[in-house]
C-alpha cells in the first residue's frame, strides 16, 4: 500500500471513530466522558460530541482527495496533540480522571502521530494530485 493509500485509510478509519465518540462514552464512560452520569447528561459533552461527529464526517470526505484537503488534515493533526496534551494534564490533577490517560489521550495522540507521519511524511516519493 502506498503512503497515500494509507493516509486515506487512515482518515476513514479516525473519521469513523470521530462519529462514534457518543457510543464509546456509553460503552467507557472514564475513558471518554469527563463527566458524571450519562452522556447526554452534559450539554458540554454534547457540544463535543457534535463537533467530532462534523471532523469525522469529513475526514472521510478528505479521504477522497487528501492532497486538496490539507488544511483539515493538519487542523486535525494539531488539534488533537493538543487537546491530547491539554487533556493528560488535566487527567494528572485528578485522580477521578486517570482512565483518560488510557482512554482518549492515546487515542488523540494515535490522530496525530498517524496522520502526521501519513500527511508530513516524505511526500516526493509518492504524492498524488488528486
Amino acid at each position: 500500500m502506498s503512503r497515500h493509500q494509507l493516509l486515506q485509510a487512515a482518515l476513514i478509519a479516525f473519521g469513523i471513530v470521530f462519529c462514534l465518540v457518543y457510543p464509546l462514552a456509553m460503552v467507557w464512560p472514564s475513558g471518554w466522558a469527563w463527566h458524571e452520569g450519562p452522556p447526554a447528561a452534559s450539554h458540554y459533552f454534547m457540544m463535543i460530541v457534535g463537533i467530532y461527529a462534523t471532523l469525522g464526517v469529513f475526514l472521510i470526505r478528505a479521504a477522497r482527495a487528501p492532497a486538496t484537503h490539507a488544511a483539515l488534515i493538519e487542523f486535525t493533526i494539531w488539534s488533537s496533540l493538543v487537546h491530547a496534551v491539554i487533556m493528560a494534564v488535566q487527567s494528572w490533577t485528578d485522580p477521578m480522571r486517570m482512565g483518560h490517560l488510557a482512554g482518549d489521550v492515546p487515542a488523540l495522540l494515535l490522530v496525530a502521530v498517524v496522520l502526521g507521519v501519513l500527511h508530513y511524511g516524505d511526500r516526493s516519493s509518492d504524492t498524488v494530485i488528486a
